[in-house]
C-alpha cells in the first residue's frame, strides 16, 4: 500500500481525487489540505463521501510542506499555477514523488512560461526533471518520474488526437484549428461573477482568444511530435454543462488525396497502431460520434474522424470528462504506471 496525500483538496480536481484515492485498493490516503477547511472531516466537506468509513477520521489540515513529507510517499498537488512550485521543491527533496495538476511544470521553457503565466517560473531548476504526464504518450518516461505535470484539460482532448497524426506525417503541423467547448467546472471552484449560474446557464461563448493559457503546453507537445514549431489556431468555449470537454480539430492533410477512403484506411491505422490496445481511449466507427455523456465521470476519451472530400481536410473530434482523463483521472493514471500498479486500477 502506498501512502497519498492531496494539497489543494477542496477544489473540483481535488475532491475528484479525494473518490478515486478512497476507493483505490492499492493506496491510503493519509491527508488532504485545504486552508479553508482547515480541522473539518472528509464527511463534513463532502457529504457524499459520508458512508466511507474514513471520511468521519480524515480531517483538512493546513498545508505543510514537512508534515505532509511525513505522512505520505506520493503527494497529489491540485493548486493554482506559481503556489505548486512552493511545496514542489520541499517535498520533492524530502523524497516524495509529487504529481502536479497544476501548469508549473508543463513546459520545458521558461520564457514560455512567463510569456503565458506573465510571472517568473518559480522553481526552474525542476523543469528537466519533470515529465509531462500523458501516460498514452509518456508512458516510459512516467514510470521512472519523481516529479509528473499532468497535462491540463483542453491539451488532453487535442494532444491525443493529433499527435499520432504528426508523427506519421499524415497532416500539416501549420494547418491546425482547434475549437473547444467546456463545462463550468474547467474554470474551478471559484467565486466569479462570470461563473454564476445567471450567466453561464443558458448561454455560449468563447473566451481566451487569441491566446488562452493552454496553448503554451499544447504547441510544445505538438511540436516535439512534428520535429518542427508548430502554432495553432485554438478557440475555447463555455458552455452551460458542469463537466466534459468536446473538441472538433481542423487539420490539412501533408499531401492532397484523390482516394478518400484510401486516405481514411491510413487514419484509422493511424490511430488503431496508437491506441489500439490503449484502456482508456475509445476509437469509434461507424456513425458515432464523440459525446460527452458517453465520458462524464470515466477516465475515457472518444475519439472519430471524418473526412470532408470537399474542403480535402481531415475532421477529428474527442470528447472527455475534463475533470477526470483531463485533471484528477489522468493523475491516478500517472500514479499506477510510476507505481507499477495495473494501469487501469482504481479507474474502472
Amino acid at each position: 500500500m502506498k501512502k497519498v496525500a492531496i494539497v489543494g483538496a477542496s477544489g473540483y480536481s481535488g475532491e475528484e481525487l479525494v473518490r478515486l484515492l478512497l476507493h483505490h485498493p492499492q493506496v491510503e490516503l493519509t491527508a488532504v489540505t485545504s486552508r479553508q477547511s482547515a480541522g473539518r472531516t472528509l464527511a463534513q466537506v463532502f457529504p457524499k463521501f459520508a458512508s466511507h468509513p474514513k471520511s468521519r477520521a480524515l480531517r483538512f489540515s493546513e498545508p505543510k510542506a514537512e508534515a505532509l513529507a511525513r505522512q505520505a510517499d506520493i503527494v497529489f498537488l491540485a493548486l493554482p499555477h506559481g503556489v505548486a512550485a512552493e511545496f514542489a521543491v520541499p517535498l520533492l527533496q524530502a523524497g516524495c514523488t509529487v504529481i502536479d495538476l497544476s501548469a508549473d511544470f508543463r513546459l520545458e521553457s521558461v520564457e514560455v512560461y512567463k510569456e503565458f503565466y506573465a510571472r517568473e517560473h518559480p522553481a526552474p531548476e525542476l523543469l528537466k526533471k519533470s515529465v509531462y504526464g500523458l501516460p498514452e504518450l509518456h508512458r516510459a518516461q512516467i514510470k521512472d518520474a519523481s516529479l509528473v505535470a499532468s497535462p491540463g484539460c483542453y491539451p488532453t482532448s487535442i494532444l491525443l488526437p493529433v499527435v499520432p497524426l504528426l508523427r506519421a506525417h499524415l497532416v500539416n503541423p501549420q494547418s491546425i484549428i482547434a475549437d473547444s467547448l467546456s463545462g463550468v467546472s474547467g474554470a474551478g471552484r471559484k467565486a466569479e461573477m462570470d461563473y454564476l449560474f445567471c450567466e453561464c446557464n443558458e448561454s455560449v461563448r468563447p473566451y481566451g482568444v487569441p491566446k488562452h493559457r493552454h496553448l503554451s503546453e499544447i504547441e510544445e507537445q505538438l511540436s516535439l511530435a512534428a520535429g518542427v514549431k508548430v502554432t495553432i489556431q485554438f478557440t475555447p468555449h463555455l458552455i452551460p454543462v458542469n463537466r466534459g470537454i468536446l473538441t472538433t480539430l481542423y487539420l490539412a492533410p501533408t499531401e492532397h488525396f484523390t482516394d478518400a477512403a484510401a486516405f481514411g484506411e491510413k487514419v484509422a491505422g493511424c490511430y488503431q497502431s496508437a491506441y489500439g490496445e490503449e484502456p482508456f481511449v475509445r476509437l469509434l466507427d461507424g456513425e458515432a460520434l464523440p459525446d460527452t455523456k458517453n465520458v462524464v465521470g470515466t477516465n475515457v476519451v472518444e475519439i472519430a474522424w471524418r473526412i470532408d472530400s470537399r474542403t480535402g481536410r481531415l475532421i477529428v473530434m474527442s470528447a472527455e470528462d475534463n475533470i477526470v482523463k483531463g485533471a484528477s483521472g489522468q493523475a491516478v493514471q500517472s500514479m499506477n504506471i510510476l507505481c507499477g500498479f495495473p494501469e487501469t486500477t482504481g479507474l474502472i
